[in-house]
C-alpha cells in the first residue's frame, strides 16, 4: 500500500523536499498559504493541492511542516482547521521548521494527546541541498516516530539522526547556527585583512585551505565572497531570525555566547545595508564598507 504524506509550507526549502517525496512513490497533499504556490507543485510533480490543512492532512499516514516561525506552526498545528485536530491517530508529525525548542516541546504533548507521533526535525545543507535531497535533518523525539519517521525524509537527506526527546533537534540546530556564525565572521575578517594587505585573496585560500584553517565555509563560499556574489544561500534575515533563537534559549538554559551575540549584531548592520537577501557570507562586505 503506497503511504501517504501532506506537507504544508511550500517555500524554498518545502517546495523541492515535498517533490522528493512524490518522485519516490509516496501519494503527497500540499498545502501553502498561497495556493498558487501549491497548485504549480500538483502540476508539476503530480500530486494534490488542497485547499485546507484539513483536508491534506485527512488520513494520511504523514504529516511534514516547513513554515516560518513559532506562530506559523501554533497556527497550522493547533487551529481548528489544523494538523493535530484533523490528522488521524497514528500520524506522524514531522516539523522541518527552524523554531523554538519551547514550541516542539508543547507540539509533542499537544499530538501526543491526539494519540500522534512528532518529530522536530530542522534541517541543515540550505536551498541547494533541498533541492538535490542531501539534507542533513537532526531530530527530537521518541524513538518509535523516529523509526517510521526516518525512511521518509530519507528520500530528501543525506543524515538523519536522532538527538534525544522533543526539542532535542531544534537545540541541536541552535548548535549548528551558533559554529556557523562564528566561523563566516572568522573567515570575513581573514578575507578582508588578506585583501587589505595587497595579497592575492584566492592564491591565499589556496594555501591555508590545506591546513587547520580549512572549514566547509572556506571550501564553498570563500570564492564568491572575494567576488561580492552573495546570491548562494541561507538569507541573512532568516539567520538573524535563527540566531535570535539561539540568543533566547541561552539565556533560559544560561549558556554564555558572546561571539554569537556579536555576529548578530553584525548581521544586523548588513541588514541595514539593504543586504537582507543576501547570504550568511556577506558579513564581509560590513567590513569593506568605507
Amino acid at each position: 500500500m503506497t503511504a501517504t504524506a501532506a506537507f504544508i509550507g511550500l517555500g524554498v526549502m518545502g517546495y523541492p523536499m515535498a517533490g522528493h517525496l512524490a518522485k519516490a512513490g509516496l501519494s503527497v497533499r500540499v498545502w501553502n498559504r498561497t495556493t498558487a504556490k501549491a497548485e504549480q507543485w500538483a502540476q508539476e510533480y503530480g500530486g494534490t493541492a488542497c485547499s485546507t490543512i484539513a483536508e491534506a492532512v485527512d488520513g494520511v499516514d504523514f504529516v511534514m511542516t516547513c513554515v516560518g516561525a513559532d506562530k506559523d506552526l501554533i497556527e497550522v498545528f493547533e487551529g481548528d482547521d489544523g494538523i493535530i485536530a484533523n490528522a488521524p491517530e497514528g500520524a506522524i508529525l514531522i516539523d522541518h521548521t527552524t523554531a523554538s525548542a519551547g514550541v516542539a516541546e508543547r507540539l509533542a504533548r499537544k499530538s501526543a494527546e491526539h494519540r500522534q507521533g512528532f518529530i522536530d526535525g530542522p534541517v541543515s545543507g540550505g536551498q541547494q541541498g533541498a533541492e538535490n535531497g542531501q539534507l542533513t535533518i537532526m531530530c527530537g523525539g521518541d524513538e518509535s516516530s523516529f523509526a517510521r519517521a526516518r525512511p521518509v525524509m530519507d528520500h530528501y537527506a543525506r543524515a538523519v539522526n536522532l538527538m534525544g526527546p522533543a526539542g532535542s533537534g531544534q537545540k541541536t540546530k541552535m548548535v549548528n547556527q551558533i559554529a556557523i556564525a562564528g566561523l563566516v565572521q572568522g573567515l570575513s575578517e581573514a578575507l578582508h585583512f588578506a585583501e587589505q594587505a595587497g595579497l592575492d585573496a584566492a592564491k591565499v585560500v589556496d594555501v591555508i585551505s590545506k591546513g587547520a584553517a580549512q572549514s566547509w565555509q572556506m571550501e564553498n563560499r570563500s570564492g564568491t565572497m572575494i567576488a561580492g556574489e552573495f546570491e548562494h544561500g541561507f538569507a541573512v534575515d532568516w539567520m538573524r531570525k535563527d540566531l535570535g533563537i539561539c540568543l533566547d534559549e541561552a539565556r533560559r538554559i544560561h549558556a554564555r555566547l558572546p561571539v554569537t551575540a556579536l555576529v548578530d549584531q553584525f548581521y544586523g548592520d548588513v541588514q541595514e545595508m539593504g543586504g537582507n537577501r543576501w547570504d550568511t557570507s556577506s558579513l564581509i562586505q560590513r567590513l569593506r564598507k568605507k
